[in-house]
């Protein structure tokens, strides 16, 4: 019975996209805003592959919202951010695998997120307390002398790969259900350039995103591209720590100059910076961009983003201390926690947006015809 009620739920929040969309699909005023749009001059009718396409391919800059002359009050109540951004949500849940954990943390991100990396901790600390101390004189080891790495690996592996699995499927389901057809090398190109570049968070000219107050501004750009780039450069940290580990075997803990220590210290000043931006951003945008019932996780993501980039920091601060034992388990605790939670929250939001980018650079380049829907 549940599942019936989920479907004509999902099936109401579709159609009134459909709606909005052939209003849109009539006036075209927005038509060089962003790829939405021309994306969706294609389509005569959207069924729901359509439907989740585009909601993907949204960046939610809200120009669109502050340009458009049916949005509210306007009877045609058109607000096509929030409409897409409901759907886009629910596609996180819809896609996930298994499909339990994504409704689960749809609902309670927040709370998952930080009891999930209040738990790890707690048990890391456990585990530690029972063998050493939680507060004591520096190790002359570093973290190995606390936790050796074999142990690391074991507990990180699983996880790692769990997560990047279940975002494979979760994407390939996705794909699958309006495939555009084979990926040339200049689609290619041109996905990962608007990926990498934030393009669609320009608002259509180069001047950012609409905010509450109506201006505009490029600060989710920014705060976007820091958080985007300062996890890419702790990745990067941490694959160059583990070539030096296994092909030259150099063991951590590495100098400040080392290149592991400069990637790493950048990419967690970086996600702070991000997070920090990104969650002034959520508490203050208008009320029409973003969806009330998805602030857990939106917050939760952007909670242990904070908290992985700032326990990050603290550590290597404080790696000749006698916090060192505690500050270790509370990063591990928070960086196990943010990769659990991957393929279920917003940071599957940028794997399926790229899909959805790369679906548009190939759609792009067929010959122009309008499509009806189909399932």
């Amino acid at each position: 019975m549940r599942r019936l009620e989920q479907l004509i739920a999902q099936a109401s929040i579709e159609g009134e996209v459909e709606r909005q969309l052939q209003i849109c699909n009539a006036c075209r005023y927005c038509e060089t805003y962003c790829a939405v749009f021309p994306a969706m001059t294609r389509r005569l009718e959207f069924a729901a592959a359509d439907v989740h396409y585009l909601a993907n391919l949204c960046h939610g800059c809200g120009a669109c919202l502050h340009a458009c002359q049916y949005a509210p009050p306007h009877e045609f109540g058109v607000s096509l951010p929030q409409a897409l951004a409901r759907v886009r949500g629910r596609t996180y849940a819809q896609y996930a695998w298994p499909a339990a954990l994504g409704g689960l943390y749809q609902r309670n991100g927040l709370t998952l997120a930080l009891a999930l990396a209040a738990g790890l901790a707690l048990f890391l600390m456990l585990a530690l307390a029972r063998h050493s101390n939680l507060w004591g004189a520096p190790c002359a080891g570093g973290f190995y002398a606390l936790f050796p790495h074999g142990l690391m690996v074991s507990l990180f592996t699983p996880v790692f790969a769990f997560a990047v699995l279940a975002l494979g499927i979760g994407v390939a389901r996705f794909w699958r259900l309006a495939p555009p057809g084979p990926a040339g090398l200049p689609a290619l190109q041109e996905a990962a350039q608007d990926a990498l570049t934030l393009k669609y968070l320009d608002g259509g000219h180069g001047q950012g995103c609409n905010e509450a107050d109506d201006r505009w501004t490029l600060a989710r750009r920014r705060a976007h591209h820091a958080t985007f780039y300062g996890f890419m450069l702790c990745f990067a940290a941490t694959s160059v720590a583990t070539v030096y580990h296994y092909a030259f075997g150099w063991q951590a803990p590495y100098g400040w100059l080392s290149l592991p220590k400069l990637l790493g210290t950048a990419g967690g000043v970086l996600l702070v910076l991000g997070a920090t931006g990104l969650l002034r951003l959520r508490l203050a945008r208008h009320p029409q961009h973003v969806l009330a019932e998805q602030a857990p996780m939106d917050l939760g993501f952007i909670a242990l983003l904070a908290l992985t980039g700032a326990s990050g920091l603290a550590l290597a601060l404080a790696r000749d201390t006698a916090a060192l034992p505690l500050l270790l388990c509370l990063h591990l605790g928070a960086t196990l926690a943010f990769f659990a939670t991957m393929p279920y929250g917003k940071f599957a939001h940028g794997v399926y947006r790229c899909a959805a980018l790369l679906k548009w650079a190939i759609e792009k380049r067929q010959p122009s015809r309008l499509r009806l829907g189909t399932e």
